[in-house]
């Protein structure tokens, strides 16, 4: 089989990985024990969470409608100045970063059928890349991606946090467009969200492929609807 499009971006968190139950106490908890271990001075962890859910709330919701995406690094860094916690010269940002990605990515799961759709495609000669909207890290999600062992599959990751605007601004799906090398209509886009990931690729004239996997009712109409990403496998040339 002959594959319609020469190239595919990818949604992340739904589409390919299930992220489980996200929890963001266990990670701030996970910091705690890093600053202790280093007999460094903290804050009530209860006023410390809660000063940390409102920052990062306020700062999701200015995200939905400016699109310029939340940085959860800059709420840590908020916390421990906000509450004056002699961490500098002990221990550095990037390394409690890590200490509370780490504990935020033991819940997720590549999807089952993941690996074996991107090796068929990859047999098939298809470039595809990531495309993500997330408040995490660049460097921690280059780590996800390598630990999840799906790195090999993809010319290129492109992350919300490094750009300027999350999706669905049509920047970073221009920014994907330039870094395939093919026109817009040559490129398929799979996502899980109607409003972020197929409204936005087909603003800038991309091919959309819409995940639906809880088999919703959908309000935007994608150029194809998918139940499992291995129906990505069965689009052929007479449906484009």
């Amino acid at each position: 089989m002959e594959f319609p499009f020469k190239a595919i971006g990818f949604d992340w968190a739904h589409t390919l990985v299930d992220l489980g139950e996200e929890d963001d106490r266990r990670p701030l908890e996970k910091v705690f024990a890093c600053l202790q271990a280093k007999q460094i001075a903290l804050p009530d962890i209860e006023i410390c969470l809660g000063k940390s859910r409102e920052l990062f709330r306020s700062m999701i919701e200015l995200s939905r409608t400016t699109h310029r995406e939340a940085r959860y690094e800059e709420v840590l860094q908020y916390l421990l100045f906000y509450f004056k916690v002699p961490w500098e010269g002990k221990v550095s940002l990037q390394e409690l970063l890590r200490v509370y990605y780490q504990e935020v990515y033991q819940e997720r799961v590549i999807f089952p059928e993941v690996v074996a759709v991107l090796e068929q495609l990859n047999q098939w000669g298809v470039s595809m890349g990531i495309v993500s909207n997330t408040t995490n890290p660049v460097f921690m999600k280059e780590l996800e991606l390598e630990d999840s062992g799906l790195k090999k599959f993809f010319d290129f990751t492109i992350y919300s946090s490094e750009v300027p605007f999350r999706k669905p601004h049509p920047s970073i799906f221009q920014l994907a467009i330039s870094r395939f090398q093919f026109q817009p209509s040559e490129i398929l886009f799979v996502g899980d969200s109607l409003s972020v990931d197929i409204f936005g690729a087909h603003r800038v004239g991309m091919k959309t492929a819409w995940l639906n996997r809880r088999k919703e009712q959908a309000d935007i109409c994608p150029d194809f609807e998918l139940a499992s990403l291995e129906d990505l496998l069965r689009i052929h040339w007479a449906q484009v």
